[in-house]
Order: C-alpha cells, then sequence, then structure tokens
C-alpha cells in the first residue's frame, strides 16, 4: 500500500487575492516612522545619549521581546518588547531620579532595538507583516511620548496630579489607551492599503484585539512606568515576567490552532486524494470565500469558521459511489446537491471540527434566502471555481456571468458582487486572467 505524503501546512489564503493597490498608507507610514528614526538618531549622536544604563536596560528589553516573538503572522507578535517601548516613552522617573532623555532619544533607543531584535522575524515572516508591526512600534512609542514628556519635563502632568498616586497612575493609562485606539486605527489603514479589505472590519478587528493581548501590553507598560520611576531598571525583569509568561500561553495557543487548521486541510485533501475532486479545488474555494467573506464586512472569528467550511464542503463526495465528473457539483441537481451536503455534514460532525461549520456545510445547497450568509458565500465561490478555475469550463468573467443571471433564484446578490470585486481585482482590472492567477496562486 503506498504511503500518502502529509500535507505540508497550508500557506497563507487571503494574500492570493488581496494584490490590489499600490499601498499607500503603509508607504505614508512606514516613511514616517524611517524619518522619525533618522531625527531621533541624529538628535541623540549630536546631544549625547543620556542615562545610557536606563537607555540599555530598556533596549535589553525590547530585543529580549522581539526574539522571543511569536513566530505567527497574528497581531501582537512581540507584546513584552512593544509594553518596553510603551513603559519608555512613559517614564518620568528612575528611582526618583528625573528621567533626563526626551522624544527624539526614545523614538531612537527604541527603532534601534526593535531593529536589531527583529532580524530574526524578519528572516522567519515573508511578507510586509513584520514591515508593518515594526512602523506601528515607532509610530505609537513616538505618540505615547510626544503626549506624556512634554507634560512631565514642564511640571503640568505634576500640578495636574499632584506628581503620584491614582491621579498619576490613571494620566499614564489614558495616554496609552489614546495610543493603542490611534494604533489600532492605523492597524487597520495599514490593511487596509495593503489588501484592499474594507477598512470598518480591519477596524472591528482590531480593537476586539486590544481586549486580549493588547490590554495586557497597556497595563504592562503602565506598571513597569511606574515601577521605574519607584524602584529603578531591576524592576523591569520582575514586572516583565507576567506578560512573558502570558506570551508564552498565546504561542501554545497558535501552535494549538495551527495544527487544528492542518488537520482540516488534510482532511479537505482525502477527497482530492481519492479522486473525487480536482487538485487544489478545496484550497482555492477556501481562499475565495475568506476574500469575499472579508469584502463583506465579517469579523476574523466568522472569517475562521467560513474558511473551515469553505475547505471541508466537498467532504461528502467522499459517501458517493460514483464520483461526480470532474468534482464539479455545479450542473448537478438540487437533491444531488442537497444530498452531498448532509452527507458532508454529517461527516464534519463525526470529526468534531465543530457544530457551525457543519450547519454551513448543510445548508450550502439550500435556497439562499433560506442560507446563512456563510452558506452563501461557500457556494458561490464553489461554483465560480467549478466553472472556471477548476473544471475550466468557461471563462472566469463569463463564470462570473453565469452567477450574475442566476441571482435571482440561486445566488446572493450581494455575494456575487462581491466574488467579482476580488476576482477582478486580482489582476488589477476586469481580466480573464483572473481566474487563471487565482489558481496558480493557490496551488504553490
Amino acid at each position: 500500500m503506498t504511503a500518502v505524503p502529509a500535507p505540508a501546512a497550508p500557506a497563507p489564503l487571503v494574500p492570493e487575492y488581496a494584490r490590489t493597490r499600490i499601498p499607500t498608507a503603509a508607504g505614508l507610514a512606514g516613511a514616517a516612522a524611517g524619518a522619525l528614526t533618522l531625527l531621533g538618531l541624529g538628535w541623540t549622536f549630536w546631544h549625547g545619549l543620556r542615562q545610557p544604563h536606563l537607555a540599555a536596560a530598556f533596549a535589553a528589553l525590547i530585543v529580549a521581546g522581539e526574539l522571543a516573538a511569536s513566530r505567527t503572522g497574528e497581531r501582537h507578535t512581540a507584546p513584552l518588547a512593544t509594553a518596553g517601548a510603551l513603559a519608555y516613552a512613559l517614564l518620568g522617573e528612575c528611582a526618583g531620579t528625573p528621567a533626563a532623555h526626551g522624544v527624539p532619544q526614545i523614538v531612537a533607543v527604541v527603532s534601534t532595538a526593535t531593529l536589531a531584535g527583529a532580524v530574526p522575524r524578519v528572516a522567519r515572516v515573508r511578507g510586509p507583516f513584520v514591515a508593518d508591526q515594526l512602523t506601528r512600534r515607532v509610530l505609537a512609542t513616538a505618540f505615547a511620548a510626544t503626549c506624556f514628556q512634554p507634560l512631565f519635563t514642564t511640571g503640568a502632568l505634576g500640578r495636574l496630579t499632584g506628581g503620584s498616586g491614582p491621579a498619576y497612575a490613571l494620566c499614564l493609562v489614558l495616554v496609552l489607551a489614546l495610543t493603542a485606539l490611534c494604533d489600532a486605527v492605523l492597524g487597520a489603514a495599514l490593511a487596509r492599503s495593503r489588501n484592499g479589505w474594507p477598512f470598518v472590519p480591519l477596524l472591528r478587528d482590531e480593537l476586539r484585539a486590544l481586549r486580549g493581548i493588547g490590554s495586557a501590553m497597556v497595563a504592562t507598560g503602565a506598571v513597569m512606568a511606574l515601577a521605574v520611576a519607584v524602584a529603578g531598571a531591576w524592576a523591569l525583569p520582575v514586572f516583565s515576567l507576567p506578560l512573558l509568561l502570558t506570551q508564552l500561553q498565546f504561542r501554545r495557543y497558535a501552535a494549538v490552532r495551527r495544527t487544528y487548521r492542518q488537520t482540516i486541510a488534510s482532511l479537505a485533501r482525502a477527497t482530492e486524494i481519492a479522486g473525487y475532486t480536482p487538485a487544489g479545488h478545496a484550497r482555492r474555494v477556501a481562499a475565495l470565500s475568506r476574500a469575499v467573506g472579508r469584502e463583506l464586512g465579517l469579523a476574523e472569528a466568522e472569517l475562521d469558521v467560513l474558511e473551515q467550511a469553505a475547505l471541508m464542503h466537498d467532504i461528502g463526495q467522499l459517501s458517493l459511489v460514483d464520483p461526480v465528473p470532474e468534482g464539479a457539483t455545479q450542473p448537478l441537481a438540487a437533491t444531488d446537491r442537497r444530498r452531498i451536503a448532509l452527507l458532508g455534514s454529517a461527516v464534519v460532525r463525526r470529526t468534531g471540527v465543530g457544530t457551525a461549520v457543519a450547519r454551513i456545510v448543510e445548508r450550502q445547497a439550500d435556497p439562499y434566502r433560506d442560507q446563512p450568509l456563510a452558506a452563501r458565500i461557500v457556494r458561490a465561490a464553489n461554483d465560480y471555481d467549478d466553472l472556471a478555475a477548476g473544471s475550466r469550463l468557461l471563462r472566469p468573467l463569463h463564470a462570473l456571468e453565469r452567477l450574475r443571471l442566476d441571482t435571482a433564484s440561486t445566488y446572493d446578490p450581494r455575494v456575487v458582487g462581491a466574488l467579482h470585486g476580488v476576482v477582478t481585482r486580482v489582476a488589477g482590472g476586469p481580466a480573464d486572467g483572473a481566474g487563471r492567477a487565482v489558481d496558480r496562486g493557490t496551488d504553490r
């Protein structure tokens, strides 16, 4: 019996549909971060490094946080480094002695330490994700330092809060909260610029992320700044330990998610290995479904469920005695499609993937007015791939036109419109090469 090789970890699906436009916001943000870094380095070189032992302590913390960063492309992959940078930006005193560093030195130290620590991560993670994270770090630190340091050095903050106590701590938290909100807006703008995804859902996902590790970073940054003001730089390793342990738990959770996704991808490949569906069909449908879902404003958690259902949407064909020609379910009668959907739902429930995924697989053959939005998306993406990318019965624009002609009874017009936007945007315009580009991209 010939052994079937284990599938490799699936590549990120959405970027294959996201090469859309010149990244204007990303370019401007990167230029601003670079300019601030150069100004900070020039100012520090000209005036000298003030309190070098303190700068070295925070730089070491940021480098350590970057080296311990997650290998995944998720938000807040280096929370310890971010918390250390924010703490340095909000540091007014060190063991009772006023801190002599200013905004330019803060930017210079944070930028240099971030770049030094991020070298291994840049080598591990491809694409613009790391560059955007570093840009956000520099701009967020500069924003927090600009809000806090002038108030502290002029004494305005001391007169307002008494220089210590709950009012002072509350001021730090307010500055960090405002910084986090501005960083969330910047993150959504960068993703919108690079990928062309809708801004509002991206901003909503960024704000939701603040409730998790984001709030821990804000709290740790404030606590570090207050602790160093009282106990000196020796407080840094003590108060960074809880966030480091939290980061390790997030890395374990990310590893579990990767294993879970690889399991689903392996199950999805069963129909290809058995010869029921064309190679790459499930991955193409999953990529299209996730891209269309993002176009329609679904949240990140909803997109994950949608992608899993799209990967498993044809699993019911394994129960058929006679395979469907070329695995294309689009030409089948409604009763046959319904039977395959029910069989697939039963298989998904037995695998323990999740009831939400099973419901989407089960409902993909229903009339679209009775379907949840995720099932409408999976059906449209599957039928488009059957017509264009998979069986190559039609050219991409003709396949889209076929779907549009059936919007009165079979497909949701909103979903077809979003699908048209996603497919045509891949090639930068409505060209027939869009479908072929999608096919090549997902089969790599």
